[in-house]
């Protein structure tokens, strides 16, 4: 079985991320998205709450499952027997980054490959950062996310904002 794992903060999963998820599970047997704590970023959504939208968002593709992990990758993935990275890419900034570390995910894990798919054009512009913003900032981000996450997004607004 031919088990990739698509490693992100998600926070939150938008129509991009589904569009990669879309498409690599195509092509993989079975597909984790690994949700992570990730220590440099301030999130909007908890842990729990990032994968409860996963789940909800992926409920159409029948190989995809979600999981919270923290700590190395490398770790995570051998403990998964993962054969695969599976990495999003929207523009050549997001490749300069993405090369980087699939590099050191190789020399890290020499036996697992990074994949990268490319979004379509309709979602070239969209990250989670910018889709908060504009959500913070009062703008309509229906187009931007799953139903479920504007949902979720519009009550963080009424309840933090």
């Amino acid at each position: 079985m031919k088990l990739a794992v698509y490693p992100g903060s998600f926070d939150p999963v938008t129509n991009g991320h589904i569009d990669i998820l879309e498409k690599s599970s195509k092509i993989f047997d079975e597909i984790i998205v690994a949700v992570i704590h990730n220590v440099t970023k301030k999130a909007l959504f908890s842990l729990d709450e990032r994968v409860k939208l996963i789940e909800e968002s992926t409920r159409h593709l029948n190989n995809v499952r979600v999981d919270a992990f923290s700590g190395l990758l490398a770790n995570y993935l051998a403990d998964k027997q993962a054969c695969a990275i599976i990495r999003g890419l929207r523009t050549v900034t997001d490749f300069e980054y993405e090369m980087h570390m699939a590099m050191m995910n190789k020399k890290l894990i020499p036996n697992i490959d990074t994949m990268f798919f490319m979004s379509d054009s309709q979602y070239t512009f969209i990250s989670s950062s910018a889709v908060k913003e504009a959500a913070l900032l009062g703008g309509d981000v229906g187009s931007l996310v799953p139903a479920v996450v504007k949902a979720g997004l519009e009550e963080k607004m009424l309840n933090d904002g």
